[in-house]
């Protein structure tokens, strides 16, 4: 059997956590540079927090280096914003992906990993409500790197160092609702699974060419089917 490492985006694929985050963003900006910058309308999808904080506060007028100067201090008190804030009846889990979950654990050819843009401590208590944190041993985060592109490789030096199995091509699969969940792993050259749990259209996603694209995970069989290839 071929074993595959299977990387799951977190908002919009796994979860949704009711806009919490994002106020708690905001008052961690708005607590250490003022403002918030242009939030109306802004696209949170597939991005990393620190680049989110970057392209805000470079839009309300601050230079890249006032912002790396300001980062770590903002990412920290947004962490402690979502602790505080984040009740467990904010977290919802997308259709189907309690079960998708259990069925991709019980395989044991398959190894499960986060790929998010999130913090690590924020991915965290994102999934703890739901009591998923147990299926993924490892990640990568946006607390990892800044660029989403940059985050499917340390997955699979994560992976490697978990399993000692070293993962390459469309034994790699990266499932997530974003174009830039599509597009992060193809340097890797990873089997690309979309699904159109989140903010972006089935159209948008459709144009990105992933190897497969769900409109959910409520079929379980379709959801593996289009995930284990």
């Amino acid at each position: 059997m071929i074993e595959r490492l299977v990387l799951f985006d977190i908002d919009g694929t796994l979860l949704s956590a009711s806009g919490v985050s994002g106020r708690a963003l905001g008052a961690a900006l708005r607590e250490v540079f003022g403002v918030t910058g242009k939030v109306e309308g802004y696209d949170y999808s597939g991005k990393t927090d620190p680049l989110i904080v970057r392209e805000l506060m470079v839009s309300a007028g601050f230079s890249n280096a006032e912002v790396d100067r300001r980062m770590a201090p903002t990412l920290d008190i947004y962490r402690q914003r979502l602790a505080e804030a984040l009740r467990p009846e904010d977290v919802r889990p997308k259709v189907g992906i309690l079960a998708l979950l259990t069925a991709l654990e019980a395989d044991a050819h398959v190894t499960l990993g986060l790929l998010t843009g999130n913090l690590e401590a924020c991915a965290r208590l994102k999934l703890e409500p739901l009591g998923v944190n147990g299926h993924f041993g490892f990640g990568a985060y946006g607390s990892d790197h800044e660029d989403r592109h940059q985050l499917p490789a340390v997955a699979v030096r994560r992976a490697q160092l978990a399993t000692g199995i070293r993962f390459e091509g469309k034994r790699i699969v990266v499932v997530g609702d974003s174009i830039h969940d599509v597009r992060c792993g193809r340097g890797l050259g990873v089997r690309a699974v979309a699904v159109a749990s989140g903010k972006t259209s089935p159209e948008t996603l459709a144009a990105e060419s992933p190897d497969a694209l769900l409109p959910d995970f409520g079929d379980t069989a379709a959801s593996l089917g289009a995930i284990l290839g």
